[in-house]
């Protein structure tokens, strides 16, 4: 849907000038000719150097994490039901393997989990290095001595907070560097302005077509920015925050465990939090619950 928000854009704009030409189709090329004629210039003048700001304004690690959210316009959740139904499986293995065994029946698990074969039955979140590394240090606490779910809770809120503020750099980056290219539209058209009074004992009909030229600069710098690059930005954030949902989703089933809820209760705390849109249905869950191996 987003890939044709960006092409309804370019549709809605130019059918737009179009119909407001009263479809006279010369006109209407000719005019684009001067937008075309303009337009590369304007844009290696506007992208370049809202592109070059972003590099100067932030870190790699911002720019990395922006390239990486760019996927937001293909796949706008970081998890999806089946991820989630994966999740909630072995929170509920590993819950299960704790209430009958303790706690130190997991230290093999937790200590190393990329090799552990509890953890492999779960390829997906076994794959998640954040989020696996997330969840096994809180069961080291644990398994250190440290079941307080008050305490654990409010360390994992900490936790998550810095996760969040980590998660969201990349949108906020980048609708930063939206809202300042508008004025660069501006700069590029002073630019062609500039141009433009250096060839003043032109013709009219050229110093006419090389002010429409100037001029596009202003309206690429306002429609790049608010039609592209601020969308594509709220999208990022929307992205990151279905990211930072999956440890909150860990926190709830994991504090509800730890005040002591069964662990199919504990799971099913978790669910609740979720969007609808990724949430498994409670039967759909249970099925999925009852089919697990017993955990070892």
């Amino acid at each position: 849907m987003k890939l044709l928000g960006l092409l309804l854009v370019f549709v809605c704009t130019f059918g737009g000038l179009l119909v407001a030409m009263g479809f006279n189709i010369p006109a209407f090329m000719g005019l684009m000719s001067v937008i075309l004629g303009a337009f590369t210039g304007e844009f290696i003048i506007i992208m370049g150097c809202a592109f070059s700001a972003f590099l100067i304004g932030n870190t790699m690690d911002v720019i990395k994490m922006s390239g990486k959210y760019m996927s937001a316009l293909t796949t706008p959740e970081a998890y999806n039901k089946d991820d989630y139904i994966e999740l909630f499986s072995m929170l509920f293995t590993v819950f299960k393997l704790s209430r009958t065994k303790g706690w130190l029946a997991l230290e093999t698990h937790i200590e190393n989990p990329d090799d552990s074969d509890l953890f492999a039955q779960f390829p997906g979140f076994q794959g998640n290095h954040h989020a696996l590394i997330f969840f096994c240090d809180y069961l080291r606490i644990i398994s250190l001595g440290n079941e307080d779910p008050a305490q654990l809770g409010g360390l994992m809120s900490e936790e998550i907070h810095t996760i969040e503020h980590h998660e969201h750099h990349a949108g906020h980056a980048v609708h930063h560097m939206g809202e300042g290219i508008p004025a660069l539209g501006i700069v590029a058209a002073v630019l062609g302005v500039i141009k433009t009074m250096a060839s003043i004992s032109e013709p009219p009909e050229v110093l006419g077509k090389m002010i429409g030229g100037a001029l596009v600069g202003t309206f690429m710098g306002v429609w790049i920015s608010y039609a592209f690059v601020g969308p594509i930005a709220l999208a990022m954030t929307a992205k990151a925050e279905t990211q930072v949902m999956y440890y909150k989703c860990i926190k709830v089933c994991m504090i509800a465990f730890l005040k002591g809820a069964a662990p199919q209760v504990a799971v099913e705390f978790g669910r609740k939090t979720i969007p609808h849109n990724v949430q498994p249905g409670f039967l759909e869950l249970e099925e999925k619950l009852n089919e697990l191996p017993a955990p070892s």
